[in-house]
């Protein structure tokens, strides 16, 4: 499994049969799109717009298989939703014997049915920049304990080259804030497995593409 992060929430997670994008809403932020036709695509949002013409495209909760990738997609409170309004959904992904939960502009608390849901996982992608427009330090510190993953990533954190609705936390904040610091900075993630991350969370940043 390979990955790459192309800023705001959007990664490409490329495997030995699919090449899967995540929230590639960059023409609105003053990016390039980098969806492609043989791509599925995932939206963590469910009130998002399904591109045509691409292999498959997902934005609503349930069980997918496809090109030997299982994809759950599960029901979740966006950050700015209601009590009992879900209109956000977390992706689990497992691919190549490795399971990866993205977590989109989550309410920073997951019910029991969720977490379970969740299970045991390999990586955690989460948004860090806060600011009332996705989980801030605090919110995806709370996550982290909660799903408990091998590696984290985070993302939507500030950057000059992205045109947020509303400006992002830096990235240093983040770690400031958790007391940690990155295992490792790389343009891209390539992983067979994940049992050289023996400290539990490894903190992994991924240059943006």
């Amino acid at each position: 499994m390979e990955l790459q992060y192309f800023g705001a929430n959007c990664l490409k997670i490329t495997t030995k049969e699919a090449s899967i994008v995540v929230d590639d809403n960059l023409a609105e932020l003053g990016q390039k799109t980098i969806t492609k036709p043989p791509d599925i695509t995932l939206h963590t949002n469910r009130n998002s717009e399904l591109e045509e013409g691409v292999h498959f495209a997902i934005n609503s909760p349930g069980e997918y298989e496809l090109s030997n990738v299982s994809i759950v997609g599960i029901p979740a409170r966006l950050h700015v939703d209601e009590k009992g309004v879900n209109h956000s959904i977390i992706y689990k992904i497992v691919a190549n014997d490795i399971r990866l939960v993205i977590l989109g502009h989550v309410y920073p608390e997951l019910n029991e049915k969720q977490l379970e849901e969740i299970g045991m996982i390999d990586i955690l992608v989460t948004p860090v920049g806060g600011n009332g427009f996705t989980l801030d330090s605090k919110g995806a510190q709370k996550l982290i304990k909660d799903i408990d993953p091998k590696i984290v990533i985070p993302t939507n954190y500030a950057d000059k080259a992205i045109k947020y609705p509303v400006p992002a936390n830096e990235l240093s904040s983040f770690f400031k804030e958790l007391g940690v610091e990155p295992k490792e900075t790389v343009a891209k993630l390539k992983l067979k497995n994940t049992d050289l991350y023996t400290e539990k969370p490894s903190f992994v940043v991924l240059e943006r593409q």
